[in-house]
């Protein structure tokens, strides 16, 4: 198991640019028989987590003065655990809500297609360009949907739904992926891309810190899940994160009391003098800004990395998206549920009645997660010697080709059966008693748990602590 875990490894590790000799130092243990899967999803999840491990290692060590690293440790069970997180969650007893009523599969005129309608923005754009009635009659409408989407082509309904700013995706085969103009684009790009994009000054931090990240400060301009795992993770080691959300689009709370460890959240309106000054404030003082939104719909706001690296130079910005910023899908909405149905593997984990299946976890979320994480710390590191404005992109989609024809498969039967209470701890809040998922990042001397619980999404102020 551990030459094929370390294959996995190397891999991302090679792209972060890090030092092939570290990767011998992550260990890795745990219990058999998780996320089980046709595809390498234990394999993507373990080195995703490894290398966001070992990047929080390498820079906590460079700012001791050098010497050997903290010890890093993988864990199956914690890691496994915290691909499900959302499915853990707890508060004062009660699950969060996951998937709406008209976030699934369906069956059309010539295939399958994958709706996502968790908001209500998404689910209003998707009714809409259906024609589909206004009615708070669940059951009714999902009836409804059903016998239109029977009526049409999958490509249709796609390209009818998108111009409307909904989310639909039509369910294709891995060779049909291959084939399209967007799978073609993103077959082209590397994992991830780590660059510098305008020079900057050699960052300066505290020698020997309590935590790797202590003492970097984060703009988190992300929604859902991937971009809020890697800030939650900056969060656990040490980062102060403040997450920065817009008024008129309000977060699902039960999403945010999962992804809002170790972290704040405040609500700024980019188009209001006041808020805009309060905005440049924070960026004045930021060392990492992080966006997750779709390609250019932060632009006008002076948010391309361009406009940041020339307003804060020396800055870290981590760019995050669905399909990637090339092809003609880089400016489109995404999820990770609908990068699953258009890359083919839905149709790879079918169920046994030919019904399009799905990942054992939001795994090309939570591995972007940590790969963003990983980047950012790279980065900072990079910039403690050379300095420079640096820039990572990700996207689902090539995290997604990562795991369908990159990562090394993993063969071995399951060993034993798994059960995630080992993983799973209580804490009192701000919002009540949660239970939630450990974080599976373990570096020798850094913070084991976050030091904050998520409290009501956009309650704290817009400042640095």
């Amino acid at each position: 198991m551990i030459d094929h875990v370390r294959g996995a490894t190397d891999q991302a590790w090679a792209v972060l640019g890090g030092d092939p000799a570290l990767t011998g130092a992550v260990t890795y243990g745990g219990p058999g028989g998780t996320l089980p899967s046709r595809l390498p999803v234990r394999a993507l999840a373990r080195a995703t987590v490894a290398v966001a491990s070992l990047a929080a290692a390498e820079l906590a060590a460079a700012r001791r003065g050098g010497g050997p690293l903290p010890a890093v440790r993988v864990d199956d069970g914690a890691v496994a655990t915290a691909f499900v997180s959302e499915r853990h969650l707890r508060l004062d007893g009660r699950a969060g809500a996951t998937f709406a009523p008209l976030s699934r599969f369906w069956r059309t005129r010539d295939g399958w297609i994958r709706t996502h309608a968790n908001y209500p923005h998404h689910r209003a754009r998707l009714t809409e360009a259906l024609g589909l009635p206004r009615t708070d009659d669940e059951a009714a409408l999902v009836d409804r949907t059903a016998a239109e989407l029977a009526l049409r082509d999958a490509d249709e309904i796609q390209e009818t739904v998108n111009a409307a700013g909904g989310l639909a995706v039509a369910v294709r085969t891995p060779a049909e992926w291959a084939a399209h103009p967007q799978g073609e684009a993103v077959a082209r790009r590397p994992l991830l891309t780590l660059e510098r994009i305008a020079d900057g000054p050699v960052r300066t931090l505290p020698a020997d810190p309590g935590a790797p990240a202590e003492g970097l400060r984060v703009l988190d301009l992300t929604r859902v899940i991937a971009g809020p795992v890697a800030t939650r993770t900056l969060g656990l080691l040490g980062a102060d994160v403040l997450r920065l959300d817009p008024p008129g689009l309000p977060e699902s709370q039960d999403a945010h009391n999962d992804t809002g460890f170790g972290k704040r959240s405040a609500v700024l309106d980019l188009a209001r003098r006041a808020d805009r000054a309060a905005f440049e404030d924070l960026l004045a003082r930021a060392d990492v800004v992080v966006t997750g939104y779709r390609p250019g719909a932060l632009d006008r706001h002076g948010l391309a990395p361009e406009a940041l690296a020339e307003r804060r130079p020396g800055l870290v910005v981590g760019q995050l998206s669905a399909w990637g910023t090339d092809g003609p899908w880089g400016g489109r909405r995404g999820f990770d549920s609908l990068v699953q149905a258009a890359c083919g593997i839905a149709v790879t984990e079918a169920r046994p009645d030919g019904t399009p299946g799905a990942l054992p976890a939001q795994a090309l979320d939570h591995g972007t997660g940590y790969l963003l994480a990983a980047a950012v710390l790279r980065a900072v590191t990079e910039q403690r010697t050379t300095g420079g404005t640096r820039l990572a992109r990700l996207s689902l989609a090539r995290t997604a080709h990562w795991l369908t024809h990159d990562l090394p498969r993993d063969d071995s039967a399951p060993d034993g059966a798994y059960a995630p209470d080992p993983w799973l701890t209580e804490a009192a809040g701000p919002l009540g008693r949660v239970r939630y998922a450990l974080p599976p990042v373990h570096v020798e001397g850094a913070p084991r748990d976050w030091a904050r619980t998520p409290a009501l999404w956009g309650s704290d102020a817009p400042e640095w602590r």
